[in-house]
């Protein structure tokens, strides 16, 4: 009866792995679907190597432990092997993305971004940071927390500084990081971790920041305060050793579109109530697959479920499209592209189950037909949604391109 049991057990294995392992490779994008091949597959997708020792330790010591050599045993067997292969192919493509990284860098509009005289190997994302993968805590950085950005003693108005504690820096850039979350979840302790560590090592000041949150929250609640945060880094980030006048913004998911909003609509009156004079200009930004059209349109966001409109017009905007179309064509970054854009590099994932690539592809041509600024556009094949939450082999190559993006537009922009 105990060599039964395993021996099923095994079948069950191999085959809960080979179907995480599909749905990497070929995710569904049809809604409910595409959720659940992100929710089951991103973090797996991003630790190949961690899943492929784990999907053949479990094979051979369940193959080990039954005798009876039947067709359950060589199918176990045979799935087993095959999906260990498989996620190893993972790791092959994820290593690569070094190559795309400095080709999407090469290829920027207005010619190749370089970083004179910086030193692109990693200093905080170390090889031996790849097996940990979780981007924990690291004493080498000091972070200050729970900076009230408004004065009104909210939790959502609070912001972290992330510098480092061996080197404190003295002028150092600026990188404002966004969460995302789908407007009505996450925060500043969750994201942007390990690229954060990495600038910070380097002598950067980085801020993370919270924003209000629906349902409790509505349109343009969000971006106000991302705009509020900009201007308290304007005034006080100093403080911190942080120079002003080189800033950035970063985020991922709806934070890549908040951070594109921000960086494409600067000192919008509308959105700066009670700080209208303050400046809310950035210098260079790097959106992580960003929701940058919310108005549904299928030209601008390719296959789409209404699953993100539903939650726009329910719990973020409290309209819907066809009551008032304006809020949704003005908090859309692809809609407010200008000559005037700054340097843009935008990451996006090719196996995206949540923001389809259409999205990112279309907001660059927007953006490389308007803007003289420097545009680098980034698509990773098999990458999914949020892969740069865990400090992986993909995620480690995206931190260096953006120190490479960043020190290249600085070195520009600096006398």
């Amino acid at each position: 009866m105990f060599d039964v049991w395993v021996l099923w057990l095994s079948l069950a294995f191999s085959l809960v792995f080979a179907l995480l392992v599909v749905a990497v490779y070929a995710p569904v994008r049809r809604e409910p679907f595409s959720v659940l091949c992100f929710a089951g597959a991103f973090i797996l997708g991003e630790l190949p190597v961690h899943t492929a020792l784990i999907v053949l330790a479990g094979t051979v010591t369940f193959a080990t432990r039954v005798t009876d050599h039947g067709w359950a045993w060589w199918t176990a067997l045979a799935v087993g092997l095959a999906t260990t292969l498989a996620y190893v192919g993972l790791a092959v493509v994820a290593h690569g993305s070094g190559r795309l990284v400095t080709a999407s860098l090469d290829d920027a509009t207005g010619g190749p971004i370089v970083a004179e005289g910086v030193d692109l190997r990693p200093v905080w994302a170390t090889w031996w940071r790849l097996v940990l993968a979780v981007p924990f805590r690291f004493r080498r950085i000091r972070r200050v927390r729970n900076i009230d950005y408004v004065g009104d003693g909210l939790y959502r108005h609070r912001l972290d500084v992330l510098i480092s504690r061996d080197r404190p820096p003295t002028g150092g850039p600026v990188l404002v990081y966004i969460h995302g979350g789908a407007w009505i979840i996450g925060d500043k302790r969750e994201q942007g971790v390990a690229m954060m560590h990495e600038l910070a090592e380097r002598g950067w000041v980085c801020v993370a920041v919270n924003y209000r949150l629906s349902p409790k929250a509505t349109w343009p609640d969000h971006v106000i305060d991302c705009k509020r945060s900009l201007a308290w880094v304007r005034e006080h980030i100093a403080d911190y050793g942080g120079d002003p006048s080189f800033l950035a913004v970063s985020g991922g998911s709806a934070g890549g579109h908040l951070s594109a909003l921000v960086a494409l609509t600067p000192n919008v009156p509308e959105w700066q109530p009670g700080f209208e004079e303050a400046d809310t200009s950035v210098d260079a930004c790097i959106p992580f697959y960003g929701v940058h059209d919310v108005t549904g349109d299928p030209e601008a966001s390719g296959i789409h479920g209404p699953g993100l409109v539903d939650l726009l017009q329910q719990r973020v905007m409290k309209t819907t499209i066809a009551d008032d179309r304006t809020p949704f064509e003005l908090a859309s970054p692809e809609r407010r592209v200008t000559s005037s854009a700054p340097p843009m590099y935008v990451i996006q994932g090719a196996n995206d189950t949540l923001v389809p690539t259409q999205v990112a592809r279309r907001f660059v041509e927007r953006l490389r037909e308007a803007s003289g600024a420097p545009v680098a556009y980034l698509e990773l094949p098999f990458a999914q949604h949020a892969f740069d939450i865990l400090l992986s082999i993909r995620s480690r190559h995206t931190t260096l391109g953006v120190v490479r993006f960043l020190e290249g537009i600085r070195s520009r922009t600096t006398p």
